[in-house]
């Protein structure tokens, strides 16, 4: 397959995946995203990015600790790149609060089950802030297994426009939190996931800085970007930025037809759509 684009951030909607996420929460961002999830199988959903030419890394996350929900399992995920590995790749949920269990769990999944990635790590469901230093040992084993992180940044739809956002808080999703350990751990590449907002500039200035930091432009319609997300990637980070939906949250269809209506640079649209990623997980295709 012709590959034209790699989407680094997609969540399975499968009936597991709804199951997991929980009747409160799926409710809510139903509410938040104007429509209600419908499942969409494995294999629905392998062909639909096919269709399109394109790859795409499958999230999990998990915040269990703080709320007690099951997530969905690993080898979940695993199991659908198994089956469709021309399409996926799958990332694995871990929860910082479990110490010992969540680096052997990084172990597992990498070793045991071929996953290429760890994320979503979401700070502001899980309480907790990146550049703890009780939580290094956690990112030093992922650098050891040479595989990137992806972090939530910034604004988070999960309980939004609910009372207390269900719990939600956005404070530990400050992208400045991340430099710390860009700097303690320059082996490990991070993604730090959507545009951030109200701290873009953090997001955006850090990977100007930080050769191993990387963004990703899903969760938010392209046609509602700060400004400053174009200017600087159309130019002085053209190389750290990456194509995301975050699909089912965003249409894939939608976000690559409002991303093609900005004045990018020929060479600057490849290196998003495709370029960037693939010199990211090492791929040769």
């Amino acid at each position: 397959m012709e590959v034209v684009g790699i989407d680094v951030h997609v969540h399975l909607r499968d009936q597991a995946a709804l199951d997991a996420r929980g009747a409160a929460r799926t409710q809510q961002m139903a509410k938040y995203f104007g429509r209600a999830p419908t499942p969409v199988s494995i294999d629905e959903m392998a062909d639909q990015y096919r269709e399109r030419k394109m790859m795409a890394c499958i999230m999990n996350g998990t915040d269990e600790t703080i709320t007690g929900l099951k997530p969905l399992p690993n080898d979940h995920v695993a199991a659908a790149v198994k089956k469709h590995p021309d399409v996926f790749m799958g990332f694995a949920a871990i929860d910082p609060w479990m110490g010992k269990a969540a680096i052997d769990e990084i172990k597992r999944c990498r070793e045991e089950l071929g996953m290429h990635g760890i994320g979503e790590i979401n700070p502001a469901r899980q309480h907790f802030y990146p550049n703890d230093q009780k939580f290094y040992p956690i990112w030093e084993e992922i650098q050891k297994q040479g595989i990137p992180i992806l972090f939530h940044g910034g604004m988070a739809a999960a309980g939004a426009g609910t009372p207390g956002g269900m719990g939600v808080k956005l404070k530990y999703t400050q992208p400045m939190l991340l430099d710390d350990v860009a700097a303690d751990f320059p082996e490990l590449n991070i993604i730090c996931a959507h545009p951030t907002w109200p701290w873009t500039d953090e997001s955006l200035a850090i990977a100007r800085h930080k050769s191993n930091f990387y963004i990703d432009l899903s969760g938010w319609a392209p046609k509602y970007f700060p400004p400053q997300i174009f200017q600087q990637v159309n130019s002085l980070i053209q190389d750290k930025a990456l194509f995301g939906s975050d699909w089912p949250a965003i249409p894939v269809e939608r976000w690559v037809e409002e991303f093609n209506q900005y004045n990018w640079k020929p060479e600057v649209k490849q290196k998003i759509m495709l370029d960037n990623a693939k010199k990211l997980f090492g791929l040769e295709f």
